[in-house]
């Protein structure tokens, strides 16, 4: 298992953001659903490092991240997309996904293929050399996407990663996150329900910080026949489902 957690707790003050959250997933693509509110970036963020838990365990890809060593290595296997990615305006979508190889550690000799690979991939060949302030919101998502997979990371962590793309834009991604759902774990948070259906094996749904379900897309669904999916936000069909699963 690449990520396993056992009574994850994150809180904010007296709020608990994430409350006594049980998850073990491996390789393949796992969605992560709920609205906004019910603690999924707060999940993310943890999975990602960036923060730590107040309480319960977590191991990723086999290593503790609360040690000083292993998170370090952790952070040079991992790739991750947050809601707001911030950047330097004057980059190049070059310089940009080239910044995150080196934070990433990876050996310099690798990193202007693994760059060029990357910016491919996400199909801004054509604006390898264009400012980041001249992109559109959907460019510099994919210029996101770009810094997640540089280092072929064996964790990836996608926070609302198709905010801003176009319909068609939207179902290249989910390609992609089936292509690289072969080799790696993937997480993807979205309140996007079709994002979620097209790509991912299982899915959990968050509700106040807990896991209310957790199973695969079509069992979702048929918990919340007659609401409808779609590229809708799932709050359309959200109190139906959270009945039908019986939060």
């Amino acid at each position: 298992m690449n990520i396993e957690i056992t009574d994850l707790t994150r809180r904010f003050g007296r709020t608990r953001a994430v409350d006594g959250v049980d998850l073990r997933t491996g390789t393949g693509v796992f969605g992560l659903l709920g609205p906004n509110g019910a603690g999924k970036t707060s999940l993310l963020r943890m999975l990602a490092t960036v923060i730590p838990p107040s309480s319960g365990s977590m191991r990723l890809l086999d290593l503790d991240p609360a040690r000083h060593g292993p998170r370090r290595e952790i952070r040079r296997r991992l790739g991750y997309l947050p809601q707001n990615l911030g950047y330097y305006p004057g980059f190049t979508v070059v310089e940009f996904v080239e910044y995150f190889a080196l934070l990433k550690e990876m050996p310099p000799r690798e990193v202007p293929r693994a760059v060029a690979a990357a910016v491919e991939r996400v199909g801004l060949g054509d604006r390898a050399k264009a400012k980041l302030r001249t992109l559109s919101g959907g460019m510099l998502r994919r210029a996101g996407i770009a810094q997640a997979i540089v280092n072929e990371p064996r964790l990836l962590l996608f926070d609302e990663p198709t905010a801003g793309l176009d319909p068609e834009q939207r179902v290249e991604f989910r390609s992609l996150l089936r292509e690289l759902g072969r080799t790696s774990t993937v997480v993807v948070s979205t309140h996007l329900v079709e994002d979620v259906g097209a790509a991912c094996a299982e899915v959990a749904l968050m509700h106040q910080g807990r896991i209310a379900f957790q199973g695969t897309p079509d069992e979702l669904v048929a918990r919340g026949a007659g609401h409808g999916t779609g590229d809708a936000p799932l709050e359309r069909g959200y109190s139906a489902v959270l009945a039908a699963v019986r939060v």
